[in-house]
């Protein structure tokens, strides 16, 4: 069976598609990786109940998005910050809470891998070049921006991607300081900035930094593909008959 992945949309609530409007939105890249790992993309717009939308999928993504609202007064005024809307936090991270609970696989992008992160009690770098002034630049060129990883060794993203990774891309300022409990960093770039984490249990939970989705790479289809297997429903063997006599 396909199993069926459900994708958190994200949320325009300031009129940047069409002035007086309300959008939920997606990049389409997401739900062709998976379907091309072989699994059945669902979107999953922002709504009261996410407790309805796990029980009817078998895998969750959390995609890229938007800044998480950094402590008040830490930052100077010349440091934008794009926030997330505070409906859509409010949903992903019931969302994700909800998934955990019920042990559904999660895989989380850029956004999705920092709130990985707050969810199990860990902090953010909310603006790299200040509170990393020492680190390479993370916002790279989209189309050919990219810098080396480095995966830690005995880690399932190690295991996942079955060598050392390949180059990735880099569009973020805000990063993984403390992966939380439960969970474990599974990949640095060479400055040390954390680029993925993933849950110390046995199942699948994993948070990465950069852009699989916009990678046309074998680790991107590995990852997706990871996330699909994962969430595959065993299949049950037929029961037999015995005939009497």
């Amino acid at each position: 069976m396909r199993p069926w992945v459900g994708i958190a949309l994200g949320h325009d609530d300031r009129g940047r598609w069409r002035p007086g409007r309300d959008y939920v939105y997606g990049d389409l890249a997401y739900a062709r990786a998976v379907e091309a790992a072989g699994g059945i993309p669902i979107v999953l717009p922002i709504q009261e109940n996410p407790s309805l939308l796990v029980e009817r999928i078998d895998a969750l993504l959390i995609p890229g998005g938007d800044d998480f609202p950094p402590p008040s007064g830490r930052y100077p005024k010349s440091v934008a910050f794009d926030l997330v809307p505070e409906t859509q936090l409010r949903f992903d991270t019931a969302l994700l809470a909800t998934a955990l609970r019920h042990d559904l696989p999660v895989l989380g992008i850029c956004y999705g891998a920092q709130l990985l992160a707050l969810h199990h009690g860990g902090s953010l770098h909310y603006d790299l070049p200040t509170d990393c002034p020492e680190a390479d630049p993370h916002r790279l060129p989209e189309s050919d921006g990219r810098h080396a990883i480095a995966l830690e060794p005995g880690t399932r993203l190690q295991q996942v991607l079955r060598s050392e990774a390949e180059p990735v891309n880099s569009l973020h300022h805000q990063a993984v300081e403390d992966p939380g409990t439960g969970m474990r960093v599974a990949a640095r770039s060479a400055d040390g900035v954390v680029e993925a984490i993933e849950s110390e249990s046995a199942g699948f939970c994993l948070g990465v930094q950069w852009h699989p989705e916009k990678l046309e790479a074998s680790s991107s289809h590995a990852l997706f593909g990871a996330l699909v297997e994962a969430g595959r429903t065993p299949e049950v063997p037929p029961a037999t008959t015995t005939q009497p006599g």
